[in-house]
């Protein structure tokens, strides 16, 4: 079973068959942090390795990074 584990606010919108099917998953806000995958599920797990990312790459850019609002 797959699992969302962060507290960042996530967007899930299903993707037209035109733009390959699937599903989306964007973090408002981290910008320009985002995946997709087949299933709501495969998005989940993906997203978690997208915004984990997204901070390991802020940290070694010196970039702040957001307080989920969830946390704030």
């Amino acid at each position: 079973m797959f699992e969302y584990k962060h507290e960042y606010r996530i967007i899930i919108t299903k993707l037209t068959d035109e733009d390959g099917g699937g599903w989306l998953v964007e973090v408002p806000e981290l910008p320009g942090c985002m995946s997709d995958g087949a299933t709501v599920p495969e998005v989940l797990e993906s997203v978690n390795g997208a915004i984990d990312a997204w901070i390991e790459t802020a940290r070694e850019a010196g970039w702040q990074i957001p307080v989920p609002e969830k946390a704030a």
